[in-house]
């Protein structure tokens, strides 16, 4: 049975406020706060109850509402200024406008209203955002001297925010965990001869090779291997007929020097050879930088026979031909190997916390998603998982959807875009794919994407529904 785990991170909220709320002293208070965005536009409102805001005979106080954001702030609407009965008279004989601020209402203190209301509407702008609703309180003194000066916030807009929720699929487990490696040798042999001499030339480090590799698995208690595969090349040189008798011989011989060191059960060694290695041949010229480059590759895709594709390409091109002789065809004769195993499954989060960093290879998928459960989503060791994962699978489609999420959720939208295109066309990594483009912002796409799997992901089907609201 598949399990999906998820990160729930999607919000949708108009703002942040409390029903009333008392500032500067208990002495003014805000109640009935609206926050929206509409298409374009913002609207806010609010009351100002003043019913305990006194002002003494010589001062004045001028109340200005705001919206602040981080080192943006703005005036909503115009100032209400209450005055004391001195500076009242005094303001009406010379209209001052304190520090240019237009104050819409002017009110003796003994006269002021119960209660105040502000109903704005301002073109929407990207910091409104996690903006807050400020009121401030500058009180002035004789002269228009600026005695005092304070702001309280009274609420907090946040717009419709699409974050995502990150699908995670759980792997199939393996019944059985085959693994192999491989690599090739280059053992070098004495002209015409198909024995193996250790000491012959570099033999000793290239016969090495195959010995790390084969102690690497067999010195593990948890691991059995299952098979070895043994396949020999040939240069294309001399008769085809040779080279048959060659690579044979050859590649029975190192059969053998195994063999003598391992004592393997017949089952285990499988070996094969091919007589000329016409492909790493073309591998070479194709990248590399010969005159003639494509005539020579058209003698090698011919459909001559090897001993006649090989005579005329050496007398139509015989400098080319030498280079190729010297550079190329040594490394053409080569033993290729592959050490096939079966490692043991792993429940316990120990063992595989022990594993991970130091022989993940012995790890299945299934097992490391197993493991990532244990951890705090979100967290870098749960990161880690997934990004192991993805090295030790990367052509593993879900392998690769989960990787997608770990780097979206990381901001890493390049990564995200890789993985993307390994993981598949199931109705996750369609959900998926949606969640890069909203991300991009590229909503049009994401909404279809999403549409395309709502009926089956209830996550689709909310991303969608959110989507068209903030268009």
């Amino acid at each position: 049975m598949k399990k999906t785990l998820f990160i729930l991170l999607m919000l949708c909220s108009a703002y942040v406020a409390k029903a009333q709320q008392t500032i500067f002293d208990d002495r003014v208070v805000v109640s009935n706060l609206t926050m929206q965005r509409r298409g374009e536009m913002m609207h806010i409102g609010f009351d100002m109850n003043l019913s305990e805001f006194k002002v003494r005979n010589n001062r004045g106080e001028v109340l200005t509402p705001y919206l602040r954001n981080a080192d943006s702030i703005m005036p909503i609407d115009e100032s209400t200024g209450i005055y004391g009965r001195r500076r009242y008279y005094s303001y009406e004989r010379n209209k001052w406008q304190h520090f240019n601020e237009l104050q819409r209402d002017i009110f003796k203190s003994r006269k002021r209203p119960e209660k105040v209301s502000y109903n704005v509407q301002l073109p929407y702008r990207s910091w409104f955002n996690g903006a807050e609703v400020v009121i401030g309180d500058r009180l002035y003194g004789c002269c228009n001297q600026l005695l005092d000066e304070n702001y309280a916030a009274v609420g907090r807009f946040s717009d419709l925010v699409y974050k995502p929720r990150f699908v995670y699929e759980q792997p199939k487990a393996e019944a059985v965990k085959s693994r192999a490696l491989e690599g090739s040798a280059f053992v070098d042999f004495p002209v015409a001869d198909m024995r193996i001499y250790p000491e012959y030339h570099n033999n000793q480090k290239e016969l090495n090779k195959i010995i790390a590799t084969i102690d690497s698995v067999r010195n593990d208690n948890d691991v059995v291997i299952t098979a070895l595969y043994i396949k020999g090349f040939a240069s294309p040189e001399s008769p085809y007929s040779n080279n048959t008798r060659l690579a044979k011989g050859r590649t029975a011989a190192l059969r053998r020097y195994v063999n003598e060191l391992y004592h393997f059960d017949e089952s285990i060694i499988h070996t094969s050879y091919e007589p000329e290695n016409w492909e790493g041949l073309r591998r070479y010229v194709e990248k590399s930088e010969l005159k003639n480059r494509r005539e020579i590759l058209a003698i090698i895709d011919s459909k001559r026979e090897p001993d006649n594709k090989e005579y005329f390409m050496r007398i139509s091109y015989p400098e080319q031909y030498k280079i190729m002789f010297e550079e190329c065809y040594p490394y053409l004769r080569r033993s290729d190997y592959r050490v096939e195993y079966v490692v043991r499954g792993y429940s316990d989060v120990e063992d595989i916390r022990e594993l991970i960093y130091t022989r993940p290879q012995k790890l299945s998928l299934h097992e490391l998603y197993f493991y990532a459960q244990s951890l705090e989503p979100g967290s870098d060791a749960f990161n880690d998982v997934f990004d192991i994962a993805v090295r030790m699978f990367p052509e593993d489609e879900v392998a690769n959807l989960n990787a997608a999420n770990i780097a979206m959720s990381k901001g890493d939208m390049k990564a995200a875009k890789r993985y993307l295109e390994r993981a598949g066309k199931s109705d996750k990594a369609t959900y998926a794919q949606g969640v890069y483009a909203a991300l991009e912002d590229n909503y049009d796409l994401a909404i279809n994407l999403f549409s395309k799997v709502a009926d089956k992901m209830p996550e689709a089907k909310e991303a969608k529904e959110l989507l068209e609201k903030i268009k």
